[in-house]
């Protein structure tokens, strides 16, 4: 019967410690420390066959020595089973159980024992140098001094064993105590190597994007490399700079301390001649004072002399012969001298007539009538456009005092009142008529009272009155022509004032302007042929000019108009002529025409006779130039007549008109001098 071989409690220490189960102690044969055998020779002759049994079968085996320590033996069977029966353990991931372990087994370890024979006992007896052999059976004293001794070896083992085992117990109460030590240890290291692990994916992560960082760094360096040699070479440039910057500056200073080495000498000189212009604004205030008290004398007198010239005066023109004309007969039209002989302007004009219809008793033909005509102003056919216009320089200037100015052209058809208020045709200096001169006068004067504080402004109408209806001769597109969209009004309630409806008003400020406008004017106005004249005006043309002027500094206003009318021309019906469709038009226009002279006629004889009533309405013409004909207003009349002697009877009639209601009015003028302001 074969025995179990027994596992070393150290390996079962060991096998615990690596299953993490607690120790299961394997069952002892051997008896307990302090027990004796009460046996009798044949239960010990029992209980050793089983060994002697082993000992027969094993011929090689050497019996064990009774006198043989039991520890050495027992160290030396752990370390054979240990190297037969124990299979590799593997290490614990903690060293300091491993540590533990290896100190146990250390500890178990010991060098071959060499086993000590006990005195007195015999030993098998030895032939020939081999191993004693088994006694004899009937040698049976030495058969149980040898039980004896191997049972008293046995004890000594027994007790030796139960040392070591309770030394190992003790060793493995303190291995397990480690154990659980280093288990807690290794679970706080577990945990650690955890937090570890993960600081240390943590640190991968925060590795890489440093990493990136330091690439990202790393362009940026490159970048900044780049641009620290772009400043680098700047910075020399700038340097360069600097350095000529330095250079002017120091040439800079130089000039700077010579500047202020003249300036301090000019200080003094300005400050001298700052004294000078503070005498001299205060001079200029005070000349400014007496400049404005001149003007306001100078309009004074100039008024006063106009006022002395009187406000209703008439001037006579006489136009040249045109080519193709016949010459009139010489003494036809005479210009006696004045006072002061030819050096006098010429006032008077002598008209001869003959009559072939009357004759003397002796059948020869009449004399000559002649007849003799006075104005304020004779203009023989040689007098340019601006002798004429010089002459009549002073009254336009009233209409820029503040005055309203009206000046008439009256005459027969043909007789040059178109050329003497309009001009010839194209852009002629020599013979612009009347309107543009006065414009340009009065911008020129303008702009030179500027200088005095004084603004002007100007707004020019044009209208033409055609059969007692006013026509806008500045109407351009769908209105061209439309004479009856215009109606004479009051500009608002209770105001004197007169404006044309529907009539275009036009700022002007330049003589470009006037030019477009009398162009305009020209082309619209109603002409037609008659008897006496290819192209005949057939209706009064009135160009008025509403001045404003103004002085801000003092508060001074002033507003006039300047009236430039174009009568229509004045002819004679012949009662015996035969009248077709056209000549009827024709007597219908030389009614209107006549029948709004003999008004404009009336309203004049009305004012100097200051009656309560002034026909004004009675026509067109005298209700639009209502507030230019009476008060201080100036009125001059250039009566136009032919040279030709087939016009005398035409002629004589415009004298005779102008004598009568204009000269007429000299013996009722007085002199009255009207304030401006």
């Amino acid at each position: 019967m074969s025995r179990e071989p027994k596992r070393s409690p150290l390996l079962e220490v060991r096998g615990n410690i690596e299953l993490k189960r607690p120790l299961v102690k394997a069952p002892s044969r051997l008896p307990l420390p302090g027990t004796r055998f009460k046996r009798g020779p044949d239960q010990m002759e029992d209980a050793l066959e089983p060994e002697k049994k082993r000992t027969r079968g094993l011929d090689t085996v050497t019996k064990i020595a009774t006198s043989q320590s039991r520890a050495p033996a027992l160290t030396a069977r752990t370390q054979t089973q240990n190297q037969i029966t124990a299979p590799k353990v593997p290490k614990k991931t903690g060293p300091r159980c491993s540590t533990a372990i290896a100190t146990v087994l250390k500890n178990q370890k010991s060098g071959p024992a060499v086993p000590a024979q006990k005195p007195g006992a015999a030993a098998p007896p030895m032939v020939g140098g081999r191993k004693p052999t088994k006694r004899p059976a009937w040698d049976l004293k030495g058969q149980l001094c040898d039980l004896n001794a191997e049972l008293k070896c046995c004890r000594e083992r027994t007790q030796t064993l139960a040392q070591e085992n309770q030394q190992l117990q003790d060793q493995l109460r303190e291995a397990q105590q480690q154990a659980k030590a280093r288990g807690a240890e290794c679970r706080t290291l577990e945990g650690e190597l955890a937090r570890v692990q993960a600081q240390a994916e943590q640190g991968q992560q925060e590795l890489g994007s440093l990493r990136a960082r330091v690439l990202e760094l790393e362009e940026q360096q490159c970048t900044q490399e780049g641009l620290l040699r772009e400043l680098q070479k700047e910075q020399l440039e700038l340097q360069e700079e600097r350095k000529g910057l330095a250079a002017r500056l120091e040439e800079q200073e130089r000039r700077l301390q010579a500047s202020e080495a003249a300036l301090s000498g000019s200080q003094a000189e300005v400050a001298s001649l700052r004294q000078e212009a503070t005498s001299q604004a205060a001079l200029l205030v005070e000349q400014g004072e007496r400049l404005h008290g001149l003007e306001m004398e100078r309009r004074r007198l100039h008024n006063q002399l106009q006022e002395l010239k009187g406000n209703i005066r008439v001037f006579c023109r006489v136009r040249p012969v045109l080519p193709g004309e016949p010459t009139p007969p010489p003494g036809y039209l005479l210009f006696p001298s004045g006072p002061g002989g030819p050096a006098d302007l010429p006032t008077r004009l002598s008209v001869s007539r003959c009559d072939e219809r009357r004759g003397t008793l002796s059948g020869a033909p009449a004399p000559a009538t002649r007849h003799d005509f006075s104005f304020d102003r004779v203009f023989p056919p040689g007098s340019g456009q601006d002798e004429v216009f010089e002459e009549i320089a002073m009254l336009v200037q009233s209409a820029l005092d503040g005055y309203p100015v009206c000046i008439f052209a009256y005459g027969q058809t043909g007789s040059g009142k178109t050329f003497t208020m309009e001009g010839g045709p194209g852009r002629d200096p020599q013979v612009e008529g009347l309107i543009p001169r006065a414009l340009r006068h009065l911008f020129s004067v303008a702009q030179e009272l500027g200088g005095q504080g004084w603004t002007y402004s100007f707004v020019a109408s044009y209208v033409e009155i055609y059969n007692e209806t006013v026509r806008d001769l500045l109407a351009t597109g769908p209105r061209k022509g439309q004479g009856g969209e215009c109606e004479i009004r009051r500009a608002g309630p209770g105001s004197e004032e007169l404006t044309v409806t529907n009539a275009r008003y036009v700022p002007v400020s330049c003589e470009k302007e006037v030019e477009a406008l009398l162009h305009l004017a020209h082309q619209n106005r109603a002409v037609a042929r008659t008897s006496q004249n290819e192209r005949s005006s057939r209706s009064h043309s009135v160009f008025q000019l509403q001045i404003s002027g103004e002085h801000t500094g003092r508060g001074l206003q002033c507003g006039a108009s300047l009236n430039l009318v174009d009568l229509a021309g004045s002819e004679r019906l012949d009662p015996s002529l035969a009248l077709g469709p056209g000549e009827r038009e024709r007597l219908r226009e030389t009614q209107a025409i006549n029948s709004s002279l003999s008004t404009l006629g009336l309203v004049i004889m009305a004012l100097s006779n200051k009656e309560s009533h002034i026909p004004y309405r009675n026509s067109k013409l005298t209700y639009l130039l209502q507030n230019s004909l009476g008060g201080s207003a100036k009125m001059l009349m250039f009566v136009n007549i032919s040279p030709l002697e087939e016009n005398v009877s035409e002629s004589l009639n415009s004298l005779r008109f102008a004598s009568k209601t204009f000269l007429g009015l000299l013996s009722h003028q007085h002199t009255e001098i009207t304030p401006l302001f």
